[in-house]
């Protein structure tokens, strides 16, 4: 019933900037709280790995590999995710997936919550 999709990935030149962005849902129902959220990359034959990670409250945390570079940011109110990235090289070209560590939401008036949730993932795609 949660669902969790990103947008906004594409191909770029390098030294090029891109905005991901990530939105929570619900079928007919609402959500209330989305908890930790993230974004996460992977390339083929590589493991995913954590790009930038936002609390509820707003702190944030980067790779070093993109710290200066990219910058997350989240609207509550929207249940949105966003990863704004710039100055892009072609070694960030991957798969980019957001992460919502857990969603409470409810459903005709019933409450519950989610844990882990992923997006089918976004291409970005960076040419040298």
């Amino acid at each position: 019933q949660v669902q969790v999709v990103e947008s906004g990935g594409g191909t770029v030149q390098s030294g090029g900037s891109l905005r991901l962005s990530c939105v929570a849902s619900v079928a007919s129902g609402q959500i209330f709280l989305i908890s930790d959220m993230a974004w996460f990359r992977q390339t083929p034959g590589k493991e995913r790995e954590v790009v930038a990670t936002i609390t509820t409250d707003g702190t944030t945390n980067y790779a070093d590999s993109v710290r200066g570079r990219f910058t997350i940011t989240r609207d509550n109110a929207e249940n949105a995710m966003y990863l704004q990235m710039n100055s892009l090289t072609p070694e960030d070209t991957a798969t980019y997936y957001c992460q919502a560590d857990r969603i409470d939401y409810a459903v005709r008036g019933i409450k519950n919550f989610g844990r882990h949730y992923w997006g089918p993932g976004t291409q970005v795609t960076v040419s040298s």
